[in-house]
């Protein structure tokens, strides 16, 4: 019984991490969670009883993904069809090395964020831990899903829920950022709905395994059309991601929302990032016939370019948290410059950065709002102030955290920079990657040295203005991101090594395809493109 029960287990694993958050979110808003009330009273019971199961079902979300990481790991690629029918036809979700990575890279930021939140900042507003879950949903969705338009609804489905996080604690700067945020975000999913049906229109699938088999098929005229598709989509993708020049919204996005969420959302461009590396990295890779590498000659300069617009703008920062989210551009670009270069060793060295810059980011929002709590009236403006309450212990997590951010060695930062500056030696854009990775690491660091140096010395009142923020509740959630950045660099060796795996998986097409699609009885068409048959010949 139990063996069965663990292999029915094992062949849902790859829906899980969607269905949790999902059933969980509904669950929270059927029993309530409206905010805190009177200490005690009904109000505060449920904002607490949402707190403990929020809290386990994301630790719970955690296991999970450690499990599909392990499955994973093995070279396995878990494929899960939905009502069990067949791709293309069907819903497939397709859990390989790099989705399990970002499934783990997600639950490793939302566990340590919720558990932030749940210090106070959840009782700000209403339904936050429903919310919450919501916004884990459509992001491992994202990460599982294997056709585009399912890769659309989960966007929709993680962008709701992260407008309402936006806007969580109220306020007329959230509310005037988070309509720009919302107006935009409507945009590029009008721009991606266009550029499915571009896609779709000239191959007559939207399935990523079936994509990366007919792209390379589609010459000529129709081959001008797919391009096209196919560079629509990286303007949508760059956008989510903050890829210059469609960057700006970020920060100000960013700094407006509370500490906890803007820890959350740094999660969030890396979805961007994902598909980028999905669609123009696989589907328009270096296969697809005439639409091979239709975005290389873009996607390597712009990256650049957002490093540096990223560094410039922390650079002339008023505020900690400004200058953290201007750091979240620096790091898309220099993740996206690794993704760019469209090279096994290249591509390992992004997704070991992305998941050291996605926890580094995440810890510094946190610790911003520690340090803000605890200079009164001049909260996180980079301006003389009253001495924090905690200086020594404050002030050693923010210079672990920027050595990190600026890539110091032994840090997780100066490792992924490493491993890039080594993949790009026989590229023809190697001076230019070389000078704006170092010019990046060296700016961001006297960006980071000077905003430390104002809020730690530059002190106009020795006595310390309050100990909010003191909790050790809050503490820990950012210790824990910090320490994990530091794991990192301890277990370097086989990370790098999941790294490369993973890379050098993604660009086996064939493999893919024959993983998603032979169960379909279509086989795999290297030749010409394979007819669909009629619904009779479908077997569910």
């Amino acid at each position: 019984m139990s063996a069965s029960w663990g292999a029915g287990l094992a062949q849902h694993l790859p829906v899980l991490p969607v269905l949790l958050p999902a059933f969980t979110a509904m669950a929270l808003l059927l029993l309530g969670d409206h905010g805190a009330g009177a200490r005690g009273g009904p109000a505060d019971a449920r904002l607490r009883r949402a707190r403990w199961i929020g809290l386990a079902s994301t630790s719970l979300g955690l296991l999970l993904a450690l499990a599909l990481v392990a499955q994973a790991a093995t070279g396995a690629l878990a494929v899960y069809k939905v009502g069990d029918w067949p791709a293309p036809y069907g819903i497939v979700l397709v859990v390989d090395r790099l989705g399990a990575m970002m499934l783990l890279l997600t639950s490793l930021v939302a566990l340590p964020v919720l558990w932030y939140a749940s210090g106070g900042w959840d009782a700000h507003g209403r339904h936050f831990h429903a919310i919450f879950q919501f916004q884990l949903m459509g992001l491992h969705g994202a990460f599982v899903t294997g056709d585009l338009f399912n890769l659309f609804v989960f966007f929709e489905v993680l962008l709701i829920a992260s407008y309402v996080l936006m806007v969580h604690g109220q306020g007329g700067q959230r509310f005037r950022v988070g309509v720009h945020y919302v107006v935009l975000n409507l945009v590029a999913s009008a721009l991606f709905l266009i550029g499915v049906a571009l896609l779709y229109a000239r191959t007559g699938t939207l399935n990523l395994a079936d994509l990366a088999l007919r792209v390379p098929l589609v010459q000529g005229p129709d081959a001008l059309v797919v391009q096209a598709a196919g560079l629509l989509l990286l303007v949508v993708f760059g956008f989510k991601a903050a890829l210059a020049p469609l960057s700006l919204w970020l920060p100000a996005t960013y700094a407006a929302a509370v500490a906890p969420v803007a820890a959350l959302f740094a999660i969030m461009t890396k979805v961007g990032v994902y598909a980028i590396v999905r669609v123009q990295g696989v589907v328009f890779g270096a296969g697809a016939g005439d639409s091979a590498l239709a975005a290389e000659p873009l996607l390597l300069p712009l990256a650049l370019v957002t490093c540096v617009i990223g560094v410039l703008g922390a650079l002339s920062a008023h505020t900690l948290e400004r200058l953290v989210a201007w750091l979240t551009v620096a790091s898309v670009g220099t993740i996206l410059a690794g993704v760019g270069l469209f090279g096994s060793a290249a591509w390992a060295a992004a997704f070991y950065y992305l998941a050291h810059s996605t926890l580094a980011v995440a810890a510094l929002f946190l610790l911003a709002e520690l340090v803000a709590a605890q200079r009164g009236e001049a909260a996180d403006r980079l301006e003389p102030a009253s001495r924090v309450a905690q200086p020594a212990l404050l002030g050693t997590l923010m210079l672990l955290a920027a050595a990190s951010a600026a890539g110091l060695p032994p840090l997780p930062g100066f490792i992924g920079k490493l491993m890039m500056l080594q993949a790009a030696e026989p590229h023809a854009w190697q001076a230019a990657v070389w000078a704006t990775v170092l010019g990046v690491g060296f700016l961001s660091l006297v960006g980071l040295a000077r905003a430390g140096s104002v809020l730690f010395w530059h002190v106009r009142d020795d006595r310390p203005a309050a100990a909010a923020g003191a909790s050790p509740q809050l503490l820990t959630a950012t210790l824990a991101l910090l320490a994990v950045t530091v794991a990192m660099s301890v277990w370097a060796a086989p990370l790098q090594r999941y790294a490369a795996q993973a890379a050098a998986q993604l660009q086996d097409r064939e493999a893919y395809a024959r993983a998603v699609l032979v169960d379909a009885g279509l086989g795999v068409p290297t030749t010409r493109p394979y007819r669909f048959p009629p619904p009779a010949e479908i077997k569910p």
